[in-house]
């Protein structure tokens, strides 16, 4: 048989892996800025983009599509060539996909620093952007399969299952939970309202865990890990139970980030029983990580790679575990809306991605500049400065958890709550500083990992074309023998990738169904009306400022919540919310009965300097919401929008909408007057104020 001469690209390996390291230095700054600024407010500068309510999307959009998405494609390209014996199906897509991620992440970032957001976590880029996100990971589709199709290998290796996965249901996702209505370039209102909002977010986010951050870095698993052990994978048949229990089950779990909210007690329970059943799969793949080492632990303790590799497959283990355990609600009661969510998330985030990250760069570098490691001294340096900063941030983070959740639920013997809400923040501030020392350490070890990789670089000599040879792949693949059944379909990646996809859009299809056909599952409050033109500007402003990422309008049927807060929420109160604003974190109190509370002053002067109002406060000042003006040229635009996605205005309101506005904000101005407070009736403070006071209104009696 003729032996084909060929090539693999480490070019384009080489710049995501550039990337990987810029942008993860980037997003780890991002975060350790907000980290800081939860009990320095000072840092937040008094100046928009520095605050954490726009730090922080910054922060998780940059680590998760710009670190981890670097790294996984960093990792694919490198792995897939060598997988199935062919060079990447077109150079050119490669350039286009590496530059084109790049200026979506510099655009996504710039956009979300200035204020332009759709208001969902992890998917708040503005609609250009999702744009250019689904041509992007079309071209990605087109070089991966390409790839796949001119393949010298017959049989597809365990990690490409996974990276096909990833790509169908990663597209599935983004399509179906970025349906927008733009209003302008960078302004839209999500299709869905409410409670069918939550329910798509939620099975987007969780997912965009699970097939962002798990499933494409099983697959770097699955190849980097026996590479570096020089060690075949311990169980074939587990890998296969592993692949396919994963990508089915995983896609139901979404709805357990809801649990005790407004969404229907069907589709709680559905994500209850998914995520329970979530951690065979999830440990079956762990132990075969684990297990893949047997016999090779002298190796572990000499090689730094696999140190990292390890301490990564350790981490997937202990937040696949915990995920499931959140996911019960007697469990889920305590930890939701607490620190306690924000130590999980990060035992993955750093220890799963972020070490398995940076194993695979320490593995890669010096392979395609054809060079020793520069030092595995600073290579151990590193894992030990960060596997301690990762306990730093995850301890302090659980005890601060456990703290405010016992303290909102404490009661005193004559039945009155024993905290005010500010003592649960003030008291917490601790945990928060040695998290950010956490944080730090972490950064700090990448940096000297970057160190490392460069005298690495500068000692090696790049092999841009690195020289192989295969045999072309036979026109008719024989068998000998009984064959395992899982071979026929590893053998045809177009059916792969059509049983991946049917696979994970069962439980989405089963999920919303329901959800969107049933209109009992969602029942209307006649008392609750649309936003005023004034208040629509106000919540604009809200969720531009990120007030999400802090406060939640999301009262649970405790006692404590409805104590605290007022009378529980209700799947009603939100049909007209685009997008819904329920939060998934409490650093601030609950906001969903907040209208009325406090008088017009309060909101001015809370907005302005926030420890006038609560000594103590942590949260920043908004001073340019009182320069600024509202563009009351939109207003048309915002109600017609509104119209078009269901919201019952009149007819021809557009036309008169800028009109009540005027009347409304006359209003308060009037009131602030009284209180000798000079405002213009368009200031973004006097908006702001108009939706603060109809929070929860609709359903007081």
């Amino acid at each position: 048989m003729q032996i084909e001469q060929f090539s693999y690209d480490n070019k384009i390996v080489k710049w995501f892996a550039f990337a990987t390291i810029t942008w993860g230095l980037v997003g780890m700054l991002a975060g350790l800025w907000a980290a800081i600024a939860l009990y320095y407010p000072a840092i937040n500068l008094d100046y928009a983009p520095t605050t954490f309510g726009r730090m922080r999307p910054v922060h998780t959009n940059a680590v998760i599509f710009a670190f981890v998405g670097n790294g996984i494609f960093m990792g694919v390209y490198y792995s897939l060539q060598r997988l199935v014996k062919a060079r990447m199906f077109s150079d050119l897509l490669s350039k286009i996909h590496f530059w084109g991620w790049q200026g979506i992440i510099l655009a996504g970032a710039l956009t979300l620093w200035a204020g332009y957001t759709t208001g969902k976590e992890y998917a708040e880029l503005e609609w250009p952007m999702d744009i250019a996100i689904t041509l992007i990971w079309v071209v990605f589709g087109i070089n991966m399969f390409g790839t796949i199709l001119k393949r010298r290998e017959s049989h597809l290796y365990v990690a490409i299952w996974f990276y096909i996965a990833t790509w169908v249901t990663v597209a599935m996702l983004h399509i179906v939970n970025s349906f927008e209505l733009p209003i302008s370039l960078f302004k839209s209102y999500s299709w869905y309202a409410g409670v069918q909002d939550a329910l798509v977010q939620w099975w987007y986010g969780h997912n965009a865990v699970a097939f962002f951050l798990t499933t494409p870095y099983l697959g770097l698993m699955y190849y980097f890990l026996p590479k570096a052990a020089n060690r075949p994978v311990y169980s074939y048949r587990l890998s296969i139970i592993h692949f396919w229990a994963l990508i089915f089950i995983y896609i139901w779990a979404g709805p357990h980030h809801l649990l005790y909210t407004a969404l229907p007690d069907w589709a709680q329970s559905l994500g209850v029983v998914f995520s329970v059943m979530l951690i065979a799969p999830s440990w079956g793949g762990m132990l075969n990580g684990l297990f893949t080492l047997r016999g090779a632990w002298d190796k572990v303790r000499e090689e730094p790679v696999l140190k990292f590799l390890v301490v990564a497959v350790t981490c997937y283990g202990m937040a696949t575990f915990e995920g499931p355990m959140l996911s019960l609600k007697n469990v889920n009661a305590i930890a939701h809306f607490s620190d306690w969510i924000i130590a999980h998330v990060h035992v993955g985030a750093l220890g799963w991605n972020g070490f398995l990250t940076f194993g695979v760069l320490y593995w890669l570098i010096p392979r395609m500049y054809n060079t020793p490691l520069y030092s595995k001294k600073l290579a151990g340096t590193h894992f030990w400065i960060g596997t301690i900063g990762i306990v730093l941030y995850a301890i302090p983070m659980y005890w601060a958890g456990f703290a405010q959740s016992m303290m909102w639920k404490q009661f005193t013997e004559e039945g009155q709550l024993k905290f005010q809400f500010l003592e649960t923040v003030t008291h917490i501030i601790p945990m928060y500083i040695t998290r950010s020392i956490g944080g730090t350490l972490y950064l700090t070890g990448a940096f000297i990992m970057v160190y490392n990789l460069y005298k690495t670089i500068k000692a090696g000599s790049f092999v841009a074309n690195e020289p192989a040879e295969a045999a072309p792949l036979p026109k008719e693949i024989k068998t000998h023998g009984k064959e395992h059944w899982h071979r026929w379909i590893e053998k045809r990646p177009i059916q792969m990738l059509v049983w991946s996809f049917i696979a994970v859009a069962i439980g989405g299809v089963l999920e919303f169904v329901p959800a969107f056909l049933v209109k009992s599952n969602v029942p209307t409050i006649s008392s609750v009306k649309p936003y005023t033109p004034l208040e629509l500007h106000g919540r604009d402003i809200y969720v531009r400022e990120g007030c999400y990422t802090c406060h939640s309008q999301m009262i649970r049927p405790f006692r404590d919540e409805v104590a605290r807060y007022g009378e529980y929420s209700k799947a009603g109160e939100f049909v007209y919310d685009h997008p819904f604003q329920w939060g998934s974190k409490r650093t601030g109190p609950d906001l969903a009965r907040e209208g009325g509370k406090y008088p017009d002053s309060w909101h001015y002067n809370h907005m302005l300097d926030p420890t006038s109002m609560s000594p103590g406060s942590i949260m920043p000042a908004y001073p340019w919401l009182f320069e600024d003006k509202i563009d009351t040229t939109l207003t048309p635009k915002m109600i017609k929008a509104m119209q078009t996605l269901g919201v019952p205005y009149e007819k021809d309101y557009a036309n008169i909408a800028n009109k009540e506005l005027n009347t409304q904000a006359n209003a308060i101005r009037i009131n602030l007057k009284m209180e000798k407070i000079e405002v213009g009736k368009h200031d973004e403070i006097v908006a702001l104020i108009a939706y603060l006071q109809r929070l929860g209104t609709d359903i007081k009696k």
